[in-house]
């Protein structure tokens, strides 16, 4: 069985942080987005901004990360928000009820 994969890119501007997210947020890669987020939250900007856009996976493991990474986000004054979320994690936020104790901004491309 292969072991599962996350790539973590971060960009820093002034007033957030984009961490471009592609593999799979699961028990053996959850810890390690924690980690870069809480480094991220050593020095807090405005926004941090989850780009999930190359994200293939979520368990609950995922799931839970990210609703704990939110609200350590909200006490350090910043803003912990999903982007580009797959239709696949956004039913599962819905079955799971947890869409709502998140911040998602899924820009529509216009026409």
């Amino acid at each position: 069985m292969d072991r599962a994969e996350l790539s973590i890119t971060l960009h820093r501007t002034g007033d957030e942080a984009v961490l471009r997210l592609a593999g799979e947020i699961d028990m053996l890669t959850a810890a390690q987005l924690s980690t870069v987020v809480n480094e991220v939250l050593a020095d807090p900007p405005p926004r941090i901004v989850l780009d999930l856009g190359g994200v293939t996976f979520c368990d609950s493991q995922g799931l839970g990360t990210l609703v704990v990474l939110s609200r350590k986000a909200s006490h350090a004054q910043s803003l912990l928000m999903l982007t580009h979320v797959g239709d696949f994690l956004i039913r599962v936020l819905d079955i799971t009820g947890l869409r709502s104790a998140l911040m998602i901004r899924n820009d529509q491309p216009t026409g």
